[in-house]
């Protein structure tokens, strides 16, 4: 399966958090699982870091080096991705949340989320 990690579900699997529920553990653990994080999760680490908001642990620049040592892969954001946000219901006022699902949709990845706000946005969203 592919997956795209919703941003706090990145974070919490990276740091063995345990908020991060079971079945999450499980689908990034299954070595038939293709793990992937975007661009725009990186963008939000670093910008709630800098700012001191939102309880953010770790520096993007941080939060890149975990991820690109746990293997999973990156996910730019693309024109594309960004004319697609326009098109999608108002469920979900965060940017950073309203491009993930593009990305995931466009992909097609299936986002892997703790966010029942954002699981709105399509069937193929996993909500955990």
């Amino acid at each position: 399966m592919r997956l795209l990690l919703d941003t706090h579900i990145a974070l919490w699997a990276i740091s063995d958090d345990p908020r991060l529920p079971q079945k999450a553990r499980d689908l990034i653990a299954d070595p038939s699982s293709a793990i992937t994080v975007s661009a725009a999760s990186i963008w939000e680490i670093s910008i709630k870091h800098s700012l001191g908001r939102g309880n953010m642990p770790i520096s993007g620049a941080d939060a890149l080096l975990y991820f690109q040592r746990s293997g999973y892969g990156l996910l730019g954001v693309s024109a594309q991705h960004a004319a697609a946000v326009e098109q999608l219901p108002a469920h979900h006022s965060d940017p950073f949340d309203r491009i993930l699902a593009v990305q995931a949709l466009l992909e097609p990845l299936r986002l892997l989320t703790h966010d029942s706000t954002l699981a709105r946005y399509s069937d193929s969203i996993i909500l955990v």
